[in-house]
C-alpha cells in the first residue's frame, strides 16, 4: 500500500471541486520540470513506469479487437520505486517521459513559459511554445487486484481515429517503458477507491473508471503558418489569459481588447471526427455580421460569471476565440479542438465523436451564449397575467417587458422575437392568450408524409351481398373522425341511403366504436385494425346484432386442454322489431353467404338447427347491460352440452361481462334493452360447421398502416410560405399535450394557434426534416423553395402598431445530406465583401458560380437578416420581390 507521503501535496486525492476546472493535462516532463523550477511550483508527484499489459498476446488482442470492431490498446502502470527508477527523469527518456498535472498547475506552468518566451525573444511566433496542440484522450483505468498496479486501456470507441493513434504513440510502451509522474492525484484517488471497495466485495471484478486527459503537444508544429501559430497561441492561453485581459498585441487593443485587423473570414474548420454538424452551425453564426462585430470588439466586459444558468463565461470566451481565429488575417483551416472540448464539457450530449444535429447544437449554443452574456445580474420575479379582454398590444408589451427584465444580451437583441399563442377549450370555449419569446422558428414541412395520413379499413356489407373489401384513404394528420369517415364513404362508393359504423377489432371482438365525430384520428395507431359496416341510414335508431365467432382451441396456458377462443372478425346486421332465435339464425346465415365454401353437396347445412329445451324454464330472454342482471342469469349447460353434432350454436353475451352466457333457442323471443341498442351474440362453431365456410379472410385484416422499410418516395416540393402557413395553422393538441382549462378545471384537448407578433433582426428558420414515431425515424427530402433576396413577412405579423420593415435577406444555410443517424453537414454563406456565395465543407471553402445552386433539398437551417429601410439589396441584377408569401 502507498504511504501517506505518496499523495501529492498540491491537490486532494479526489477530483477537483465542481466549481473548479477539473481537467488534467499530460505534458512533457522536461517542459513541466523547467516551469516547476523556474516558477518555484511546490508540488510532489508519484512516479510510474508503464509496461505492456499481461494476459493475451498483443497479436491475439488485435485479432479479437478487429472481430469485435473495437480495437483496444492496454498497458500497466507500476510505481517507479517498485522498479528501482528514480523520480528524476533520465535524459534518455526524452519525449517518452511525461507529467500528469491538474489544470491549476498547468496554467501556472504555461504562464511561466509564455512570460519566459516573451522576455527572451522579441518575436514570440518563432519559438517552440507557439506551436502547440491539445488532444483530448479518453482512458479507462482499473486496479489490478492485490497490487498497486493500474491497468490502462485506450479504446477506439472512446476516441477519434486521430487521437487514438496519437495516444498509442505517446503512451503505449513499445518497446521502451514510458515514465509518468502524477502531480494531479488522480491515480491515488483511483487506488483509494479500489481499496475501500475490496473489503466489501472481494469477489467483485475489477472496476474500470473513465479518465479523460488533455495531451499538451508541443512536438509538432501546426500547419497554419505564422498567422495560424499566433492564433493558436492565443487560443491555448485559454480563459485564464482572457479573463486577465492579456490579448495578443498584433490583433487586439491592449486596453480594450478590440480587434484592429480583420481577415476575409473564408477559413474552414477541420473535421475532428463527425464534427461536421458543429462546423456547419459555427460557420453560419461566424458570418452573422452583428455577432462578428460584437465578438471582435470588447465583449469581455459583458461576461456574466455569476449567472447560475450560464457557464461562467467560458462558452462565450471559447466562442469568441474561435470566431477571432476564423476572421484572422491570412489564416488557413484549423481544428476547433478547444471549442469542441469546452462545448462537450457543458453539454455532455456532444461529447465523443458521434454525429449530432446542427440545429440542436445551434439551440444550445445560442442559449448558452445568452446566459454567459446576460447583462441582468439579478433576475426579478414577474408573474404572467391573463389577458382578461385587454388589447393584444398591451398584453404583448407586458410579456415582452417581463422577458427583457430577466434576459438582456446581444443574443436577445439580435435573435429573439415574439409570437402569440391562442388556446381554445373545445367544451367551455375558454380562450387563453400568451405571448412567448422565440430564438428560432421550427417550421413543419407540408409534405404528404407529415400533413396527410394513409389509413386502410376493411368494409363489410350487412346484407350478405358482398364479402369484405379493404379501402385505403388519405386524411389530414390532425383530422377528426368525421373527416375520416367521409373520406372512407367516398372511397367505398357509399350510397345515399347507407351509413358506416366504424369500429376497432382486437382479439376477435369489437373493442371500440368510432362514433364521436369530433374525436381526433391521432388516437388511432398504425398497428390497429379497423372495420366498417354498411348499414341502412334510415335505421340509425334501430338495434344491431354483433356476431362474435369462437371455436375450440388448445393453448399452452391451459396445458393442452381445449377451450373456447375468439377468432376472425365480428359480423354486424340490423335487427327487426321482433327478434327470436330463428331470426338471429337466419340473419347470421345471410351474412355468411359470401363465405360459403364451393361444394356440390351442402346437405350438412340442414344439420344446423337450434331446437332444445328452454334455459332456466324461461321463454323470453332479455339482454341488458346491467351487471347484476347479467350475473343473475345462470347457464347450467356444460361443455358436453355445447359440443353437439350441430355446426354452430348461439349464445347471448355482454360487452362488459362475457360470462355467464345464455343459450339462444330457436323459438324464444329476445329483447334488446341496453341503452346502446347492441345485441352481442357469440357463435360457437363446431368443426363440421367450419368446413362449410371459408373464413380465412376474417382472420387476415390489414393494419391501419404498414410501414415499408426503405420505401422510395417521389421528390416533393413546397414553398417557404407553405411552411409558414402550416406553422400558424390552427390544430388540436395531441393526447400527450393536454391543456389544463381554467374554466373546466380539467385537462382538455384544446385547439392551438400560433401567430408571429414581433420578429428579430436575425431570423433563424429551422425546417423540420426529421420526424419520429414510436417505431420509425424518417427524414423528409422535400425541396423547399425559399426566397434569397426578399422574404416579406408583413402579412404574417399580427402587431400592426409598429412600423417595422419585415423584409429579410438570406445570408447563410446549414445543409444536411444523407439520412437518419448519419449523413454530412455543410454550410452556404454569403460574403458581404466579395458579393458572392461560398460553400463551407469542413476545411474546404470554395466559391459558388450560380446563386440558385444554394437551393437544394438539403437545406436544413436558414439564416435571414432584416433589410434596413431604404437600403438596397445586395444584388446587382435584380430588384424584383421573389417571395411568394405576399400573395
Amino acid at each position: 500500500m502507498l504511504a501517506a507521503s505518496d499523495a501529492p501535496s498540491t491537490s486532494s486525492p479526489g477530483p477537483a471541486a465542481a466549481d473548479d476546472d477539473d481537467r488534467v493535462f499530460l505534458v512533457q516532463h522536461r517542459w513541466w520540470k523547467e516551469a516547476q523550477d523556474g516558477a518555484g511550483i511546490d508540488a510532489h508527484g508519484v512516479p510510474y513506469a508503464s509496461t505492456p499489459a499481461g494476459g493475451p498476446t498483443s497479436y491475439g488482442m488485435k485479432v479479437l479487437s478487429l472481430i469485435m470492431n473495437d480495437y483496444t490498446a492496454a498497458f500497466t502502470l507500476r510505481k517507479a520505486d517498485d522498479l528501482a527508477i528514480q523520480p528524476e527523469a533520465p535524459a534518455k527518456a526524452g519525449a517518452r517521459s511525461y507529467a500528469l498535472v491538474a489544470a491549476d498547475l498547468f496554467d501556472k506552468a504555461r504562464a511561466w513559459h509564455l512570460d519566459s518566451l516573451k522576455s527572451n525573444s522579441k518575436n514570440v511566433l518563432l519559438t517552440e511554445e507557439a506551436s502547440v496542440n491539445i488532444y483530448p484522450i479518453m482512458l479507462r483505468v482499473s486496479v489490478t487486484r492485490g497490487t498497486n498496479a493500474l491497468t490502462v486501456k485506450i479504446s477506439k470507441k472512446d476516441n477519434s481515429a486521430e487521437n487514438f493513434k496519437k495516444a498509442n504513440k505517446i503512451l503505449v510502451p513499445d518497446p521502451e517503458p514510458v515514465h509518468i509522474w502524477d502531480f494531479s492525484g488522480r491515480t491515488t484517488f483511483i487506488l483509494m477507491n479500489e481499496w475501500n471497495r475490496i473489503p466489501q466485495d472481494p469477489r467483485s471484478s475489477d472496476q474500470e473508471m473513465p479518465l479523460e486527459i488533455q495531451f499538451y503537444d508541443i512536438s509538432e508544429p501546426t500547419a497554419n503558418g505564422a498567422a495560424g501559430k499566433k492564433d493558436e497561441l492565443a487560443l491555448t492561453m485559454g480563459s485564464s489569459a482572457l479573463s486577465n485581459g492579456s490579448m495578443m498585441d498584433m490583433d487586439l487593443d491592449s486596453s480594450g481588447g478590440i480587434c484592429k485587423q480583420v481577415g476575409s473570414g473564408l477559413i474552414g474548420l477541420d473535421n475532428l471526427g463527425n464534427t461536421c454538424f458543429m462546423n456547419s452551425a459555427v460557420q453560419c453564426l461566424a458570418h452573422t455580421s452583428k455577432l462578428v462585430d460584437y465578438f471582435l470588439g470588447d465583449y469581455h466586459k459583458e461576461i456574466n460569471t455569476q449567472n447560475p444558468l450560464g457557464m461562467k463565461g467560458e462558452l462565450a470566451y471559447s466562442f469568441g476565440d474561435l470566431l477571432r481565429k476564423i476572421w484572422a488575417i491570412d489564416g488557413i483551416s484549423f481544428p476547433p479542438r478547444q471549442f469542441k472540448a469546452r462545448l462537450a464539457r457543458f453539454a455532455p450530449q456532444f461529447n465523443g465523436f458521434n454525429q449530432h444535429d446542427s440545429q440542436e447544437l445551434l439551440a444550445f449554443l445560442l442559449d448558452g451564449l445568452h446566459e454567459d452574456l446576460n447583462r441582468v445580474k439579478c433576475k426579478p420575479y414577474s408573474e404572467a397575467k391573463d389577458a382578461d379582454g385587454r388589447p393584444d398590444e398591451e398584453v404583448a408589451d407586458e410579456y415582452w417587458g417581463n422577458h427583457l427584465a430577466r434576459n438582456d444580451s446581444i443574443i436577445v437583441d439580435t435573435c429573439q422575437g415574439q409570437y402569440k399563442s391562442t388556446l381554445v377549450c373545445p367544451l367551455c370555449k375558454k380562450v387563453s392568450i400568451t405571448f412567448d419569446p422565440f430564438m428560432y422558428l421550427s417550421l413543419p414541412l407540408p409534405s404528404t408524409a407529415t400533413t396527410t395520413r394513409t389509413m386502410t379499413v376493411t368494409v363489410f356489407s350487412t346484407d350478405g351481398t358482398t364479402g369484405p373489401c379493404p379501402y385505403t384513404v388519405n386524411v389530414a394528420q390532425s383530422g377528426y373522425t368525421k373527416t375520416f369517415i367521409d373520406a372512407l364513404s367516398n372511397a367505398c362508393s357509399l350510397r345515399d341511403d347507407e351509413r358506416l359504423l366504424v369500429a376497432e377489432v382486437y382479439n376477435g371482438s369489437l373493442i371500440r366504436y368510432l362514433e364521436e365525430p369530433s374525436e381526433v384520428i391521432s388516437l388511432i395507431r398504425d398497428g390497429d385494425r379497423l372495420v366498417a359496416y354498411r348499414l341502412p341510414k334510415d335505421s340509425e335508431d334501430a338495434p344491431i346484432v354483433v356476431f362474435k365467432n369462437e371455436r375450440m382451441e388448445s393453448s399452452l396456458s391451459s396445458f393442452g386442454r381445449k377451450s373456447w377462443k375468439n377468432f376472425g372478425t365480428p359480423l354486424v346486421s340490423n335487427l327487426p322489431d321482433t327478434i327470436n332465435g330463428r331470426t338471429i339464425y337466419d340473419l347470421f346465415l345471410k351474412l355468411l353467404t359470401p363465405f360459403r365454401a364451393l361444394k356440390d353437396d351442402m346437405s350438412d347445412v340442414d344439420q344446423i338447427t337450434g331446437k332444445s329445451s328452454p334455459v332456466n324454464g324461461t321463454s323470453d330472454i332479455e339482454m341488458s347491460s346491467d351487471a347484476a342482471e347479467c350475473s343473475s342469469i345462470t347457464n347450467n349447460a356444460g361443455e358436453d352440452d355445447i359440443m353437439t353434432e350441430r355446426g354452430m350454436e348461439f349464445f347471448l353475451s355482454s360487452e362488459r361481462f362475457p360470462n355467464p352466457r345464455i343459450k339462444i333457442e330457436m323459438d324464444q323471443t329476445v329483447t334488446v334493452s341496453n341503452p346502446k341498442k347492441r345485441l352481442l351474440v357469440s357463435v360457437s362453431w363446431q368443426d363440421n360447421g367450419l368446413k362449410q365456410y371459408n373464413l380465412d379472410s376474417l382472420d387476415s385484416l390489414p393494419e391501419v398502416f404498414k410501414a415499408v422499410l426503405f420505401a422510395r418516395r417521389p421528390q416533393e416540393t413546397c414553398s417557404l410560405c407553405a411552411c409558414l402557413e402550416a406553422f400558424i395553422k390552427e390544430e388540436p393538441l395531441g393526447p400527450e399535450d393536454m391543456w389544463y382549462c381554467p374554466g373546466c378545471k380539467e385537462h382538455r384537448q384544446a385547439s392551438k394557434k400560433l401567430d408571429l407578433w414581433r420578429l428579430p433582426e436575425i431570423l433563424i428558420i429551422h425546417l423540420k426534416r426529421f420526424s419520429y414515431s414510436r417505431y420509425t425515424k424518417n427524414k423528409l427530402d422535400t425541396f423547399v423553395d425559399f426566397p434569397i433576396h426578399d422574404l416579406d413577412l408583413s402579412r404574417y405579423i399580427r402587431d400592426r402598431s409598429r412600423q417595422m420593415l419585415n423584409h429579410y435577406q438570406l445570408y447563410a444555410v446549414s445543409n444536411h445530406y444523407g439520412g437518419m443517424g448519419g449523413g454530412h453537414y455543410t454550410a452556404y454563406v454569403y460574403h458581404e465583401g466579395k458579393k458572392k456565395w461560398y460553400d463551407f465543407d469542413d476545411r474546404c471553402v470554395q466559391g459558388l458560380e450560380k446563386e440558385d445552386s444554394i437551393k437544394t433539398s438539403a437545406a436544413y437551417v436558414l439564416f435571414y437578416r432584416r433589410v434596413q429601410g431604404g437600403s438596397s439589396l445586395d444584388t446587382e441584377t435584380t430588384t424584383t420581390i421573389e417571395s411568394d408569401c405576399t400573395a
